[in-house]
Order: structure tokens, then sequence, then C-alpha cells
């Protein structure tokens, strides 16, 4: 069951409360799952309750109480748990299933995943000033809105009902992706800034992270190719994968250079950094540059194939050899990561996140959501290629089908706000 799924089931769970008189209140058009905070429990949580209790007229923990056995009861739904002020914690029947579930979608659906029916058969008419500000958001929200299923037409004139506020300077000077990204990534309501920031290749530039990120998937996607393998969904780690001493098939080994040198420069680690990925024998994946790479140069993109596939170097040969010595001439065995939750939360909201910009006319939110999915996604990316003398496995396949998901969702989103998604940065 995908969270989307899952969020469809919530709703029915609504829906039969409400047609056996246990709840009188208007069944919501979206429930949203997430991921458990703290103090949770599952694989998903969901604030519904609390957002049927005023509705209802009744405290938000009874509203759960009253919807727990209606979700109980759904196929694909092992246990229901009611915590804090009402909120409902979902386990899964599989829950090893549910992020390649939603892979799969993403794969599936390619640049339509997120596309729904929110607006369908709706035209919905923007008017807006003659301003350059409020032309680009104008532009944006048609596209956006056609995603839903809708139509946008825009004219000038009053009573106005798109009106951003305006850009201090012409935007012109920072050439068409930067300009359309300082005109779309401020709220409505915020003062765009027109500098050029958004044309520095640092990690605090959000554009340059979200268009880094797009690129280093598409060099991952070349990169193993050459290695001799493609991506395919499935369990992204193998708890007793091994590495063979030999090399791959191509006569290369990947020596994990996809690690700190390609990250974004001054890549600090994020909140669920070294938790996340786990420790090997010797060096983390996804082992961040640190403090004094903030003033380096951004890294390319893409470069020669030696970039993620190398020959290897004497230290990783001297490595490998020790290795090999401390183990009575056993393989290593490959550090396990499991599944980054930063990562599958944002991918499987992107449907919401793209539905609520329709019907809101607000690009800005689907800007800021591709920041929130290309800060998940950069920090897995050094564990999706194979390392040192690993040979491509199942769980290589299933990291890179989980890099190439978020690639898509990015690809989408830049697309829907008029910027290039770039193949090389």
């Amino acid at each position: 069951m995908t969270p989307v799924e899952l969020s469809r089931t919530v709703l029915h769970a609504v829906r039969r409360a409400v047609d056996g008189g246990e709840l009188d209140v208007t069944v919501p058009e979206r429930a949203v799952v997430t991921e458990p905070g703290p103090g949770g429990c599952g694989d998903f949580s969901t604030t519904i309750a609390l957002q049927l209790a005023r509705p209802a007229g009744q405290p938000p923990r009874r509203v759960a109480e009253i919807l727990r056995p209606h979700l109980a009861d759904a196929d694909g739904v092992r246990d229901v748990v009611v915590t804090g002020p009402g909120f409902l914690n979902i386990s899964l029947d599989d829950q090893a299933d549910v992020l390649t579930a939603l892979v799969r979608e993403i794969r599936s659906r390619g640049a339509e995943y997120g596309h729904g029916d929110a607006l369908a058969g709706e035209v919905v008419a923007l008017r807006v000033p003659y301003e350059v500000r409020a032309e680009v958001v104008a532009d944006a929200v048609v596209r956006i809105v056609a995603t839903q299923g809708g139509r946008a037409t825009v004219e000038h004139g009053e009573p106005v009902n798109l009106r951003p506020v305006p850009a201090p300077e012409d935007p012109a000077p920072l050439g068409p992706d930067a300009a359309q990204w300082a005109l779309l990534h401020p709220a409505p309501h915020d003062r765009p800034r027109i500098t050029a920031d958004h044309l520095v290749q640092r990690e605090g530039n959000p554009l340059f992270r979200v268009r880094y990120a797009h690129a280093r998937i598409r060099s991952l996607s070349r990169n193993a190719a050459r290695l001799g393998f493609t991506a395919e969904p499935g369990p992204l780690h193998e708890p007793t994968s091994q590495v063979s001493t030999s090399q791959v098939s191509t006569g290369h080994e990947s020596t994990g250079q996809e690690s700190a040198g390609h990250q974004p420069t001054g890549h600090q680690p994020t909140a669920h950094g070294d938790a996340r990925f786990g420790h090997g024998a010797g060096r983390p994946y996804g082992d961040p540059l640190g403090p004094a790479a903030d003033t380096a140069p951004a890294p390319a993109a893409d470069t020669a194939p030696a970039a993620d596939v190398d020959t290897g170097t004497d230290a990783q040969e001297a490595e490998a050899q020790e290795a090999e010595a401390q183990s009575g001439g056993a393989p290593r065995r490959t550090p396990v990561t499991t599944p980054p939750p930063p990562l599958q939360t944002p991918l499987a909201d992107h449907p919401r996140v793209l539905a609520a910009a329709a019907t809101q006319r607000a690009p800005d939110r689907l800007a800021r959501h591709l920041v929130t999915v290309a800060d998940a996604v950069l920090p897995f990316l050094p564990c999706v290629l194979p390392r040192g003398e690993e040979k491509p496995s199942a769980a290589h396949r299933a990291r890179l089908a989980l890099a190439e998901a978020a690639g898509t969702v990015l690809a989408g989103g830049l697309s829907l706000l008029g910027i290039d998604a770039p193949e090389h940065l």
C-alpha cells in the first residue's frame, strides 16, 4: 500500500463512520499521512481526527477512537494506535513494500506522477496586473492547474485576483531559470530578492540544490550504465550482502567517489544524517564535506567517467587487502543502509502538494517542496553506486530506482515552474 492509497483508505474510514451515524461531518477531499513524529509508532500517522474534531463537535481523541476500528479493518492495515491528542498511528501488513510500491508508481507514471483530478472540468480565470512577477506566477499557475484536470485563463483588468508583491527590479539579468525561481519561490506576499545569490553554485542557494540534485541523479544513472546495471525497485539493503574481491564486469571498480567530493559545497549533516546511513568498517555512507569546504567552488555535476567509476587508488587497495587479511580472506561485508525516512515522505507527498499549488494558485508551494525533495535525496546519493570492490547487486538497483524516482519528481516540478532540469551542472 502506497501513501496515496493509504490516504484514500483513511478517507474511506471517515465515510464509513459518517454513513454509520458515528460522525456528523463532511468527508474532506484529502487526508494527509506522514511518518510518525516523536511519541508516535507504526509506519504512518494521520491527523485526520484533529482536523474533524471541531466540525464533529467532539474531542479529537474521541474522533480518533471512532475512526480506529474502521481503519484497523481495512485491507493492508495490521494495527492502528491512537496517541497524543488524537493522532492515528497506522502499521501496515507489508512495511517493506511501501517504499517499493511508491517507487514503482513514480516510475510508471513518469512526468505525470502527482497529476490528479482536483480541478477536473473547472475553468480558473486569472486576472493580473501588467507586472512581470504577476505574469510569471500566472503562467506557472496555468501549467499547474492543468495537472489537476482544470484549465486556467489569463487576462488583464480589474478586479485583479492574482497580485503578488511586485519585483523591486527587472529580473532579466539573472537569466531565464534564475529569474523564474526568484519570482516564484517566495510566497506571494513576500517581496522577491533580485540578486546574484540566485546564480551562486553553493549550498545556500536553494535553486542550485534542486538543479544539482537532479544533475547528480542523472550522472548516477549514466555511471550505473557504465557498470552494467539499471534501476529496479526493491529492498534497499541486503543484510547478508557481501562484496566480491574481483572487479565488476566492465573492468572498472566503483570507488564510492559519489561521496563527499560530489555533494554540494559545504553540505552539512542533517538531523537524520549519520543515523540514517550507518557506518561501515572505515567510513560512513554520505560522509559530509564539513565546514572547511564552505568556501570551496562547487563541483561539476557530471565529469569524465572516472568521476563515479574509477580504477581505484593505492590507499583503497591497501584498505581492501587489510580488511581481507583481518577476515581470514573472506570478502568484506557491505554496510547496511535503510530507507531514508526524509525522502519517502516528500515523494509520497508530491501529489498533495501539486493539488494544493493548483487549487490555491500557489506555485511557491511547489518550489519549496522541490527544495525539500532535493535536501532529502542528496545525503542518500553516496550509497547508490557500488563502493570499493562491490559488484552491482539488487540493493544497488533498488537504490538507483529510488534516486531516479526523486529525479523524476524534481524534473517534473522544475518543468511546471518553467525552469530547466539539467543533465549536467
